[in-house]
């Protein structure tokens, strides 16, 4: 039985979701986004997000509140009439109003294994930390912050080498098959829900400019599990004579030496250990092999970076 719904959703990340709900024969009476915000090459353009850009492609309307905890929107909202919402990176929260004007329920598709990780980083926060597994998981939203009961999960590997912008992809594409079979169990009255464990809590804050910046007086582990976990995105820095370099990739090396400190070939010392840089972004350039990087702007052995 397909089901009336509405999506809200902003980035890249929401776009499979709502394409797969389309293709199971659901009805989408109404789109939920954020406004078109300032881009462009110059940034004096508006631009849609990649949700709402979709969502004029399958011609459903679209709406771009500032905040749904007017009387005004939530009214809005209801006059839909439809049996669920579903809500993948929308960006704003829904007041208890919204939550409760769909008698399905509002199920969000959140990137982590709950209750490891509530909050608006989940992808970057879990390899940042070393985890060697995650998942995507259907909730049922409530007014707390990613407390809701879970309807479905699958559990994802995350590689000692994955970086924050594979473990994206792979999600976008597993969260939106669950979505629909979740959706589906729903329309059929057999999606069950658990409360999500008491133990286990943790929150993934959103990534800050500061922490972005490479400490390398932390154990190399830590270090390559800092960069992977922010690429490509905002994108792990430091800088050597002024110069500010992100790095995408890099690995475990072997060697040691004062933290910071280049000790051969694109290999940096760590508070234990060391990194081998693999690929980089210098200021105002693009990407690019550490090879080149090295040879055409000098890390020379002893180079202090930071």
């Amino acid at each position: 039985m397909s089901l009336r719904l509405i999506f809200m959703g902003t980035p890249a990340f929401a776009v499979p979701t709502l394409t797969e709900i389309l293709g199971q024969g659901h009805e989408v009476v109404a789109c939920y986004t954020r406004a078109p915000a300032p881009g462009g090459r110059r940034g004096l353009d508006l631009v849609k997000s990649p949700v709402h850009q979709a969502a004029e492609r399958f011609g459903i309307p679209v709406l771009t509140p500032k905040s749904l905890r007017n009387v005004e929107a939530q009214a809005e909202f209801a006059a839909f009439g439809a049996d669920a919402a579903i809500v993948v990176a929308y960006g704003l929260i829904l007041p208890v109003p919204v939550l409760e004007a769909v008698p399905l329920g509002c199920l969000n598709l959140h990137g982590s294994a709950l209750p490891r990780w509530r909050g608006a980083a989940p992808i970057q926060r879990a390899i940042m930390a070393g985890d060697r597994e995650t998942a995507v998981m259907v909730m049922k939203m409530e007014e707390g912050l990613d407390t809701g009961p879970i309807g479905m999960a699958e559990r994802i590997a995350i590689s000692s080498e994955m970086t924050a912008g594979q473990l994206h992809d792979r999600m976008m594409v597993v969260g939106a098959d669950l979505m629909v079979r979740a959706l589906a169990a729903l329309s059929r009255g057999s999606l069950g829900f658990t409360p999500q464990a008491a133990e286990g809590v943790t929150y993934a804050a959103k990534i800050t400019k500061e922490e972005c910046r490479i400490d390398f007086s932390k154990p190399a582990a830590e270090v390559h599990n800092h960069i992977r976990g922010l690429s490509p995105a905002p994108g792990a820095f430091f800088e050597v004579d002024g110069r500010r370099v992100k790095v995408l990739r890099a690995t475990i090396g072997e060697g040691s030496g004062p933290a910071g400190t280049v000790i051969g070939e694109n290999l940096i010392a760590c508070g234990a250990g060391a990194i081998r840089l693999l690929e980089v972004q210098p200021a105002g350039k693009g990407l690019m092999n550490a090879a080149d990087f090295a040879r055409g702007n000098g890390l020379p052995a002893g180079a202090q970076v930071g």
